[in-house]
């Protein structure tokens, strides 16, 4: 019943708000659950600094340690579907402190690890963790602030969404080169002690659950579906897409369990998903700017530039950690600015803004990054970009949960993170295919282009020079090549990457299209 004073029905108790809190409670709470969500996405990128670092201590490849990213994906997409009924059946409080529980003993344990296939098996049950994290925080801190002030609240929210994962690289590089690649997972440990305990006290009690049933077969088939694309697009790249037996199995695999999936949900009377929320296009077009925006192409950039500064620049890694902290703070600043402005304005116009921005700075001055770009230049040239990323997760969120039914609000950010998970491991696979496919093209042209009688001249001198055989001079001048066009194929990675945000514009422009229809209709 509404907050009315002047209600006539003074013996029916009116009931009290989630908001209806006082300003310092807000900034507990506020502040409690977004250190979880912050920890818990920062494990998404700060770990990709020490996974070439675990080949010695864990006896495996690069291929094999690849796997602790993957499972972590995997894990953390499959238990983001189990979400919404755990949030209802037990209540967002106890769902957030378990995976916080979870998340931290699971961190503990990976950094006692001692081979390889125990540390994929805690990054699963930290995976578990993390989803249940991001969901219970993106509803409760959404509850904190009146409808007014909606925007702001996603702001800063944003700030973990958006600035974790480009700080990960700077705090995994000093951990990794100052103390050990276990630290990365024990500095978990006494945040989420702390949090569990914090979280206990001071959150408020929730008294309201659902008895619920809950759709397994759905569950089991798009998992099974989900757990094959993802291990598809992580292992394309290294088994060669589809020249490999692998890589087609996965595939049909994939069009198979989402086929299935679809023939359960129409079949069943409780649905795993309700898809009719998409029937609102404003929610359904904000989803779709939000998979490939923040997917396909923010997630190629978090991938991008830490190797770029790493291997083009040629930076240790602490020092790649702190060139991309330059951008990672103006992410922090706008995100909890664009969530104001989406109050002040509206968030649809608030989207326009940042989509725009984005896709300019993305597309006009990241391309400009090679090897001859000086590194104070290479910093000030993603500062842009950053407020750009800045500007967009807050009033995207505003305007998807805004046009979801109150009650179908877990299912939105549920579908949100789904949507994250899947788009990021899209956006990296393109980036690595990207990556490779242009560093071989740009060597073929390069060597097209080459003087050979000049060429052999040239290596005739620099074996005079250096004392060196010719054989030896040929594979230092290859290497040379090698570098170059790896530099050189950065230019048309990033602009793949920006053309991916340009997609994710298109449907910037429906939002408005439909927009004008509804007001000429009314």
């Amino acid at each position: 019943m509404p907050n009315n004073p002047n209600n006539q029905y003074t013996n029916i108790p009116i009931t009290k708000k989630p908001w209806d809190i006082t300003p310092k409670e807000r900034a507990i709470f506020s502040i409690i659950v977004m250190t979880g969500a912050f920890m818990a996405i920062l494990d998404t990128t700060v770990v990709d600094v020490i996974v070439p670092k675990l080949t010695g201590p864990l006896a495996t490849d690069m291929y094999g340690v690849q796997w602790i990213i993957t499972s972590y994906m995997v894990a953390a997409a499959i238990a983001l579907l189990i979400t919404e009924y755990l949030i209802k059946r037990f209540g967002a409080k106890a769902v957030f402190l378990g995976g916080v529980a979870l998340f931290t003993v699971a961190s503990l344990s990976c950094g006692l690890s001692s081979s390889l296939e125990e540390i994929i098996i805690f990054r699963v049950i930290q995976g578990v963790g993390e989803a249940l994290i991001m969901v219970t925080s993106h509803i409760m801190i959404f509850s904190y602030f009146p409808p007014e002030k909606q925007g702001l609240a996603m702001g800063i929210y944003g700030l973990g969404v958006s600035f974790a994962p480009a700080l990960g690289p700077t705090i995994g590089g000093y951990l990794t080169e100052y103390y050990s690649w276990r630290m990365v997972f024990f500095i978990n440990v006494p945040v989420g002690v702390l949090l569990v305990l914090a979280g206990l006290i001071y959150l408020p009690k929730e008294s309201f659950f659902q008895k619920l049933r809950f759709n397994f077969v759905s569950f089991l088939l798009l998992s099974f579906a989900t757990i094959a694309l993802l291990v598809m697009l992580s292992r394309g790249q290294q088994l060669g897409w589809f020249h490999s037996l692998e890589i087609g199995v996965l595939f049909f695999a994939t069009l198979i369990g989402f086929s299935l999936y679809a023939l359960s949900e129409l079949n069943a009377k409780e649905r795993l998903i309700d898809f009719s929320l998409f029937k609102n296009p404003l929610f359904a077009n904000g989803m779709m700017i939000y998979f490939f925006i923040l997917g396909f192409s923010m997630y190629q950039y978090f991938y991008l530039l830490p190797v770029y500064y790493e291997h083009i620049k040629q930076l240790p890694t602490l020092d790649a950690g702190i060139a991309v902290f330059a951008f990672a703070v103006f992410i922090g600043i706008f995100s909890p600015l664009a969530g104001m402005l989406a109050d002040k304005i509206g968030a649809k116009r608030t989207v326009a803004i940042a989509a725009t921005f984005y896709v300019l700075t993305s597309v006009t001055l990241l391309p400009q990054l090679n090897y001859y770009t000086p590194l104070h230049q290479a910093m000030l040239l993603t500062i842009p970009f950053g407020i750009g990323m800045g500007l967009f997760f807050a009033p995207v969120t505003v305007m998807v949960l805004q046009n979801a039914p109150g009650h179908k609000g877990e299912l939105a950010i549920v579908l949100m993170d789904y949507f994250r998970f899947v788009g990021g491991s899209f956006g990296t696979a393109l980036a690595t295919n990207n990556m490779e496919y242009y560093k071989n093209l740009s060597f073929l042209r390069m060597e097209e282009l080459q003087n050979t009688e000049y060429l052999h001249w040239f290596l005739d001198r620099m074996q005079h020079l250096s004392g060196l055989s010719m054989e030896q001079v040929k594979a230092f001048f290859g290497g040379y090549e090698n570098f170059m066009s790896f530099n050189y194929g950065f230019y048309n990675t990033f602009m793949h990457a920006g053309y991916w945000g340009i997609v994710g514009s298109l449907f910037v422009v429906l939002l408005f299209v439909n927009f004008k229809r509804s007001r000429s209709r009314g």
